[in-house]
């Protein structure tokens, strides 16, 4: 309401037309905030073993609209020393060794993507993995998946729990670490129901230090 009284009283008083725009403009950037970008960096998207391209391009325009630039690779293979075959599950922190090795221009992140799951020492399993303030970052896609828990398949809230869990991955990449928010992106997932609970956004104070670290 107030909102559109605002625009009705600059009717009245003929506010110029280009005046009108600017200030349009800010408040639809208000509404949505989710449009605004966080940080301009590059991010280069790898597809680790078989990973679905509708998922993997929904993600690339997701992270692009938040981050400014991001560019999907070429696949890459699952490194078979990361298999545990006593777990069946495979180590993200050698998985992410393997993502060191791809050259990219410095300031920018790589994030892999991948269907098999992930675990890293003294915990069952891992959503992702990355490198504070490094480079790299990996994120599983199995436990997202509502059929992972024998439920029916839910396209919609396993996106929206993909672009979460790779916004977080790389919140770290930029020297990010957990929040107490639990509607923050950045809080910390020790199960799929704080992912769900938590939004895809940084909250204020990691968005200050964001601006902070950007300003070394």
């Amino acid at each position: 309401m107030r909102v559109t009284a605002q625009i009705s009283s600059m009717k009245r008083r003929k506010i110029p037309m280009r005046t009108h725009t600017i200030i349009l403009t800010l408040l639809l950037i208000a509404c949505h905030p989710e449009e605004r970008k966080i940080v301009n960096t590059n991010i280069f998207l790898v597809p680790i073993g078989n990973v679905e391209s509708e998922s993997l391009q929904f993600l690339a325009e997701q992270l692009k609209t938040k981050f400014g630039k991001c560019e999907l690779k070429s696949n890459i293979e699952i490194p078979q020393s990361a298999f545990n075959p006593k777990r069946g599950q495979y180590l993200s922190t050698a998985i992410l060794s393997k993502l060191e090795q791809i050259n990219v221009p410095e300031d920018n992140k790589i994030l892999g993507v991948t269907n098999v799951d992930l675990y890293v020492s003294r915990l069952n399993f891992v959503f992702g993995e990355a490198s504070l303030a490094g480079k790299t970052a990996v994120i599983s896609l199995a436990r997202l998946k509502p059929e992972f828990y024998g439920s029916p398949p839910n396209e919609s809230l396993f996106r929206q729990r993909m672009v979460k869990e790779a916004v977080h991955e790389l919140g770290h990449t930029l020297g990010l670490r957990h929040c107490p928010d639990k509607r923050c992106v950045m809080y910390f997932s020790n199960s799929l129901r704080d992912t769900d609970i938590k939004s895809d956004q940084f909250c204020q104070n990691c968005l200050k230090k964001l601006e902070v670290m950007s300003n070394k």
